[in-house]
């Protein structure tokens, strides 16, 4: 992998940025634990919560699912649901291969100040939201405000690319793990995927209700993706020279936790944009903030109301939840904060309505698990790109 960085980004704000996508994705919970119902929004400090319990994907109300030799993935091909021993192994795609062709990473960053879509805003370190007394699914937040933010965006093209085609394009939310253009080169190589530009977006910072993070990745609505056709596209067009293609089935979105629910709800909304969908212990729970009436539990909306009382679209999605993610039964008591459940339910959903998908219940695993990432991400974005054109490769 070749890196290159763009005027304006310093070593120390790359590390940064990657500091927090990696710790995010270690397992750390992507949401801010209120503190009890008398407390001040302005507590000092989250409780001390008890350890994420142990599921069992057999348990009641939980969808039905092929048991996977410990250490083994499903096949890139075949939808459906399946479980994944305790044992992850790296896969050998991530690691340097003689002779294959490095692509190139590019950083730039965007400025809250240059943006139509989000001007910014913070919440205040130490301080949390608090339930509404008047309705348990509704979070009140009095200490967030306006505050600007810079975004750092990373862009993978590869080798193999040709200036002037129209290009296959993965969106990712949270920022670029330097492992992936490792990944890519192999499986572009090898005819696995297709030669294809990722663009990976930094988050505008904080987490949760109240923070810009918050607002761009648990919101309901087209807005983000709208962000980042308007504001981000058309710069890496400009800025690289290349050119992205607008074709849907040849544009993907990925994200883990929130970044997970935003790839969702980005395609979601704008299926005119975006066919392909992977997500990592995805936030489909009630974060949403602030309140919307029309969709009122948030993400929680996209397996209770969304996705069954709406026609099928053309999606193909890759979902993964760990045995021991995020479970937040915080002070709000609206039982819309259980990311097993939320992910379950998102299976059985989309079971019902006949949709192309593979969901992975991972045992021996936290929240956006990072080993199980290790494991999994080759044959994920195998199967995410099936049916794709791919260049000397399956169809």
């Amino acid at each position: 992998m070749k890196l290159t960085s763009g005027r304006g980004v310093s070593g120390l704000a790359v590390v940064a940025g990657l500091a927090f996508v990696l710790a995010a994705m270690q397992g750390a919970s992507q949401v801010a634990t209120p503190p009890a119902p008398a407390a001040s929004p302005a507590a000092a400090a989250a409780p001390i919560r008890a350890p994420n319990p142990t599921r069992d994907p057999h348990g009641p109300g939980y969808v039905a699912a092929k048991e996977l030799a410990d250490g083994t993935v499903p096949p890139a091909n075949v939808d459906g649901n399946f479980i994944l021993g305790p044992t992850h192994n790296r896969a050998p795609e991530f690691d340097v291969q003689e002779g294959v062709p490095k692509g190139t990473v590019e950083e730039f960053t965007m400025s809250s100040a240059d943006s139509k879509f989000y001007p910014g805003i913070a919440r205040d370190a130490n301080t949390f939201g608090t339930p509404d007394p008047n309705d348990p699914a509704k979070m009140v937040v009095a200490t967030s405000h306006p505050a600007p933010y810079t975004r750092h965006v990373s862009v993978y093209i590869p080798a193999q690319y040709v200036p002037g085609t129209a290009a296959p394009l993965l969106v990712g939310a949270d920022g670029m793990d330097r492992t992936w253009a490792t990944l890519l080169d192999n499986m572009i190589a090898q005819h696995r995927l297709p030669v294809m530009i990722g663009v990976f977006l930094g988050n505008g910072g904080g987490d949760a209700q109240g923070s810009e993070r918050g607002l761009e990745y648990d919101t309901m609505s087209g807005k983000y993706a709208e962000f980042v056709e308007a504001e981000v596209l058309p710069l890496v067009e400009s800025k690289y020279n290349v050119k992205l293609t607008r074709d849907p089935d040849g544009r993907a979105t990925m994200g883990a936790s929130s970044g997970g629910s935003a790839a969702m709800i980005m395609a979601w909304y704008h299926p005119e944009w975006y066919h392909r969908v992977l997500t990592y212990s995805g936030t489909f729970v009630n974060q949403q903030w602030p309140s919307d009436p029309h969709v009122p539990h948030g993400a929680w909306e996209l397996h209770e109301h969304l996705i069954p009382n709406r026609p099928a679209k053309p999606l193909r999605i890759w979902m993964e939840v760990g045995d021991r993610d995020n479970l937040n039964a915080n002070t709000m008591r609206d039982n819309m904060h259980d990311w097993v459940v939320a992910n379950e339910n998102m299976a059985k959903v989309l079971t019902a309505k006949g949709y192309h998908y593979q969901f992975v219940f991972a045992r021996n695993a936290g929240h956006t698990d990072r080993a199980v990432r290790a494991q999994t991400m080759p044959e994920a974005m195998e199967y995410l790109w099936q049916g794709y054109p791919i260049a000397g490769g399956k169809k």
